[in-house]
């Protein structure tokens, strides 16, 4: 049952993300989480706490008329009360002016139990490749 709950945890981040679910975004997440996004964006990975996700994930995303990240070929290691999930995603992002950029690549999920359920303590973005203009 472990395993399932892991990757229902994983795949409302991208649910909540994509319809704009704000308010329950938080939910998938631990106190702090560490967000590893440099494989697109350079720079250092950040922690912040879901609060801060929800709000920079809302401005980033909202300039983009819809987005969809689907997840698939999960894999799940349970240890105790900690997991680890990853996962092939491909996310688009619709353009106010129709255009589509698509990203491909994985995440790298780890979790952790909580008395609450399964909570994300770190994300892992790896871009390997994209179609369109960003």
């Amino acid at each position: 049952m472990d395993r399932f709950d892991v990757i229902d945890t994983c795949t409302r981040m991208a649910w909540h993300a994509d319809r704009r679910e704000w308010g329950l975004l938080p939910g998938v997440f631990a106190d702090k989480v560490t967000l590893d996004y440099t494989s697109l964006d350079g720079g250092e990975p950040v922690t912040l706490a879901p609060g801060q996700i929800a709000e920079g994930w809302r401005d980033a995303l909202g300039v983009y008329t819809a987005t969809h990240h689907l997840l698939t070929n999960h894999l799940v290691t349970l240890d105790g009360d900690t997991a680890v999930c990853t996962a092939a995603f491909q996310a688009s992002h619709r353009k106010p002016d129709t255009s589509v950029w698509t990203l491909h690549g994985t995440y790298r999920f780890d979790l952790a139990r909580t008395g609450a359920g399964w909570r994300i303590t770190a994300v892992v973005m790896t871009a390997l490749w994209s179609d369109g203009e960003r």
